[in-house]
C-alpha cells in the first residue's frame, strides 16, 4: 500500500538514505524550457521528503505537486518551491523544493538554507508536476 507523504515521513526512521520523488524525465525537459536555469550545474531532478531515512523506509505514493515559487541567492543556488497536498512545508520543518541549478562549488542541500534565509517569490502561474517515488542511494 502506498503511503501519503505525511505517513511516509513519519515512518522514515533514521539512516543514510533519502526518500522523496523524482521528476518525470519528459516533463523535466519541458520545465527546463519554462524555467531556464540560471547557473551552469543543472540539477532539476527531485523533491526530497525525508533526508537521513532508513534504507528500508517505505516510499510515498506517486503524486502531483505544483511549482509555486522560485528563489535565487545570486551567488549560485537556484530552487523552485513546490506545494504538495496544499502546503510548501515539509514534515521536517523545511520547504518542499526542487534544487534547480547551482554554480560550481555549491551543493544542492544549500537550497534549504537559501529558502529559509531569503524566502521565495511566487511564480505568476503555478505549474503542476508529476512526481515519481524514489530512494537515494
Amino acid at each position: 500500500m502506498a503511503l501519503s507523504a505525511k505517513e511516509a515521513a513519519a515512518k522514515a526512521g533514521k539512516g543514510d538514505s533519502v526518500i522523496g520523488w523524482a521528476l518525470d524525465d519528459s516533463q523535466r525537459n519541458e520545465l527546463l524550457q519554462q524555467f531556464p536555469p540560471k547557473f551552469a550545474n543543472v540539477v532539476a531532478d527531485h523533491v526530497t521528503l525525508a533526508a537521513k531515512a532508513s534504507r528500508d523506509a517505505e516510499l510515498p505514493c506517486e503524486t502531483l505537486c505544483e511549482i509555486v515559487g522560485r528563489v535565487d541567492d545570486g551567488e549560485g543556488v537556484e530552487a523552485l518551491v513546490v506545494s504538495l497536498d496544499g502546503t510548501t512545508d515539509r514534515p521536517d520543518g523545511s520547504t518542499y523544493h526542487i534544487t534547480w541549478s547551482l554554480e560550481k562549488g555549491r551543493k544542492a542541500k544549500e537550497s534549504n538554507d537559501v529558502i529559509a534565509r531569503l524566502g521565495w517569490t511566487p511564480v505568476d502561474l503555478p505549474m503542476p508536476v508529476k512526481l515519481i517515488p524514489r530512494r537515494w542511494p
